[in-house]
């Protein structure tokens, strides 16, 4: 795939992978205790849709376009876009926010952020992005490593979003590593996996190796904008999602048709089903 994120900013898979998040925070967020957010391929935090990666391209007006121009919201749209309106006071759609400042500007005080990313210029970018919130910690580091590298946190609670950039063959095998060494060390932890849907062989035995993961529950969430019989195209894309809180399916089962509807372009479409299930106590 074309990488850096920028020229991929507010795309359709963008808009699913931030949904999602949003109403992972929200859920987290009916209780108390704090929870720490921790991202292994953070990017900048920040997105110019009229920059010249992001115009160059164009993404954004098949994804985040088409919300901002709709009428009609589900309830669980509004606090997403809530955050872009926020970004965009004018009211023309110019800046969009990645996972980082999505999570930092959902997050409560007493939550904390652990961000990471490899990418030189744009961990930089991102550190300037975030700088002046003593919640968030930016890390120049593999995003690989950070599940050993910053779980067990020392809240009780986590949720650990990977979302690499998928250049080389391996990353989505390196995926179901991360997951698992995540919950060798944090068996509660929350971890979401975006993944494109392209090549439905790899993915075939993608899913092969999540089913024998050590994830105790793992719910699987996919939105097309195409057919997914096209190797040559980003057809749509997915998040895994294990130890999903009580409440995402049953959102999911709303939402997800409604962007099938709102995005999809030669064909749209919608998958939700459980990898693992939870398996019966005793």
């Amino acid at each position: 795939m074309n990488y850096r994120h920028a020229f991929h900013a507010g795309n359709h898979a963008d808009v699913l992978k931030h949904l999602v998040l949003t109403r992972l925070i929200a859920l987290l967020s009916r209780k108390e205790a704090p929870f720490a957010y921790l991202d292994s391929h953070a990017g900048l935090g920040l997105y110019d849709l009229q920059g010249d990666q992001a115009s160059r391209t164009g993404e954004y007006l098949d994804g985040i376009a088409r919300l901002w121009q709709a009428e009609q919201l589900p309830d669980a749209v509004e606090a997403y876009l809530e955050v872009v309106r926020a970004m965009n006071p004018d009211g023309e759609l110019r800046y969009y926010p990645g996972s980082p400042e999505l999570a930092r500007l959902l997050s409560r005080e007493q939550d904390r952020l652990q961000l990471n990313e490899k990418h030189p210029e744009d961990g930089r970018l991102l550190k300037d992005n975030m700088r002046g919130d003593r919640r968030v910690a930016v890390h120049l580091g593999e995003g690989w490593h950070v599940p050993r590298a910053l779980m067990p946190t020392r809240e009780k609670r986590v949720l650990l979003l990977i979302d690499p950039p998928f250049e080389k063959a391996d990353e989505l095998q390196r995926c179901v590593e991360a997951l698992n060494e995540a919950h060798g060390r944090m068996r509660q932890a929350i971890v979401a996996i975006w993944y494109p849907i392209k090549d439905e062989r790899q993915l075939a035995r993608f899913y092969r190796d999540l089913q024998k993961s050590a994830a105790p529950k793992l719910l699987r969430a996919e939105l097309y904008v195409h057919a997914p019989d096209d190797a040559t195209r980003l057809a749509g894309s997915g998040l895994v999602i294990s130890n999903p809180p009580w409440g995402l399916e049953d959102e999911l089962k709303q939402l997800l048709p409604w962007l099938a509807d709102a995005l999809g372009q030669s064909k749209g479409g919608w998958r939700l089903d459980w990898l693992i299930e939870e398996k019966p106590a005793g």
